[in-house]
């Protein structure tokens, strides 16, 4: 299995169908509505600074994540982690691992810190391991990572 991760400007239509069943199966809705937003242009990720990305197994999308502007910040220098999912059968591969790092990269230079909210307990693990901290003191955010600082993944 050669997994890639491809930064992309459309989602064309039925890309995600995938995810989406299977994320509905395990009980969350969240790539529905990326998919939904891409098709109404509520969320294209193409404002400046966001990105989208697809982990691709030999052409079929496995995998999702984007980057955006965080809408629940009052300063365009937050970046917010949107719609991580990789399909249940290709989780533990280190999948979610790589879209995550290609978002952190693309935040680089332009975001001071990065926003995100979890109720799953491996993603904030998955997070966690790659430097965000857990936060409790801010509405719509579990985590955040400090851009300007050095992070060290483990």
């Amino acid at each position: 299995m050669r997994v890639t991760i491809e930064r992309i400007s459309d989602l064309g239509a039925g890309q995600v169908a995938a995810l989406v069943a299977d994320s509905e199966a395990q009980g969350v809705r969240f790539v529905r509505r990326l998919a939904e937003e891409w098709v109404s242009g509520a969320n294209r990720f193409d404002q400046p600074g966001e990105a989208l990305f697809v982990a691709r197994d030999d052409g079929r999308v496995v995998g999702v994540g984007g980057l955006n502007l965080d809408p629940y910040a009052a300063e365009p220098t937050v970046g917010r982690v949107r719609h991580l999912y990789v399909l249940t059968a290709y989780r533990r591969l280190g999948i979610g691992r790589r879209i995550v790092e290609e978002i952190i990269e693309a935040a680089r230079g332009r975001f001071e810190r990065l926003r995100l909210s979890t109720a799953n307990r491996e993603a904030a693990r998955l997070y966690e391991r790659l430097g965000f901290h857990s936060r409790t003191d801010v509405a719509h955010c579990t985590h955040a990572l400090e851009m300007t600082r050095e992070r060290t993944a483990t």
